[in-house]
């Protein structure tokens, strides 16, 4: 964990140039463990995606628990019960957003066989909050904690954004054809709001289009055992 208390910086201008553009979706169900099969579903369906250093793409997350369903962990075939509400999560810079929408929806790809429909898309700018999530960052190399912690305080500091409150979860392993992938929780607090931009625009080490690197806001470290996974 790193830990640095900071003072009042004044506020700045902020780029909306990257927006995430939510899709309803018909789908009831889905493996826990999606992430690749998402991927190249909608790649499939989207080539530049593959190509946009701006692009990535959410993996799909419901509720920790509801009506006395826990959430499982990625491995093994256990299914995530989507409901109406659950959304298909792409962020974009701004001139794609026509283009996005024109190649997916009303279209229904298959993800690990089961047919998802997408249907109409609309824009939500990233959000100016100050302590940002991301579910899964994928480092160079499998690293300790402190190690992965150092790691990320490089790769940000390439980037522009300093590390002030950080911590990190538990290492999850996400499947490809070519083997497992290690990644792990990372939470940041205290940034400026152009970090908290910066980060959101960019993300943080590779695989995007899998849902990895890719920062959401947060309620703060209390919260972060919380936050399912």
């Amino acid at each position: 964990m790193y830990w640095q208390e900071n003072d009042h910086e004044p506020e700045v201008a902020i780029a909306d140039d990257v927006v995430d553009v939510l899709f309803s979706l018909q789908c009831r169900s889905l493996p826990v463990d999606h992430a690749y099969a998402l991927s190249r579903a909608l790649v499939g369906a989207v080539p530049w995606l593959a190509d946009e250093p701006l692009a990535a793409i959410h993996t799909i997350h419901v509720a920790g628990s509801q009506n006395g369903w826990e959430r499982p962990a990625p491995g093994g075939d256990q299914q995530l019960l989507l409901s109406r509400r659950t959304k298909l999560q792409i962020r974009v810079p701004k001139e794609r957003i026509a283009d996005l929408k024109s190649a997916l929806e009303q279209i229904t790809v298959d993800v690990s066989g089961t047919p998802m429909k997408i249907g109409t898309g609309k824009e939500r700018p990233l959000s100016q909050q100050t302590t940002l999530f991301a579910r899964y960052v994928v480092a160079v190399t499998d690293r300790d904690e402190d190690a992965f912690l150092r790691w990320a305080a490089n790769e940000l500091a390439r980037l522009g954004v300093g590390i002030r409150k950080a911590l990190c979860g538990k290492t999850t392993l996400l499947a490809l054809p070519t083997g497992p992938i290690a990644a792990r929780s990372l939470m940041l607090a205290d940034l400026r709001p152009e970090e908290s931009m910066l980060l959101q625009r960019h993300g943080l080490g590779p695989h995007r289009d899998m849902g990895c690197g890719i920062f959401i806001p947060h309620k703060g470290i209390e919260a972060i055992g919380k936050t399912s996974g």
